[in-house]
């Protein structure tokens, strides 16, 4: 993300994790996401996270721990 004028090569969504709520809240105007072309999408909320590989039961990240979730989509542009 050197070049913050080109977006055309930034990812459509980008979640961000965080232990506590302020930090989640503050990361759209810390990385000025709204310049970059995103918005935030839906609620801050505490989740757990799981992976699931192949057709097994899925097992917890992060020890099970609830972390806020924030995620950013890219608004679309008409060309």
């Amino acid at each position: 993300m050197a070049d913050d004028k080109n977006t055309d090569d930034l990812p459509e969504r980008i979640t961000v994790l965080a232990k506590d709520f302020t930090p989640a809240a503050m990361e759209f105007h810390r990385r000025n996401m709204s310049e970059k072309g995103y918005r935030m999408e839906g609620q801050i909320v505490r989740r757990k996270f799981q992976m699931i590989e192949g057709l097994g039961a899925p097992s917890d990240l992060f020890d099970g721990e609830l972390l806020y979730a924030v995620t950013f989509v890219r608004k679309h542009i008409e060309r």
